[in-house]
């Protein structure tokens, strides 16, 4: 197999900015876009439902029978990162 000559060099970082909405200087390493760990009963699935680009909600679907889920970002919310949803 002989070697490829040209140099590809392909800068991701504007489009992992853009990707969760904003900076990320303060993320440490490893993390990435912030998710929920969500149990859908209905199928026995596990799904990650991971949060919009404004930051106001997290929304996805069982991934059986496409149930769809929402859970609101606000103050006065919870600290959990599961849910279980019947």
């Amino acid at each position: 197999m002989s070697a490829d000559p040209r140099d590809y060099k392909l800068d991701l970082s504007r489009a992992a900015k853009a990707a969760i909405g904003g900076d990320t200087s303060n993320l440490g390493p490893g993390q990435g876009r912030p998710y929920l760990s969500v149990h859908f009963a209905c199928c026995g699935a596990y799904q990650r439902i991971y949060r919009d680009a404004d930051g106001r909600q997290y929304q996805g679907r069982c991934p059986r029978c496409a149930r769809p889920v929402r859970f609101a970002v606000g103050p006065g919310g919870t600290t959990s990162r599961c849910f279980t949803v019947s």
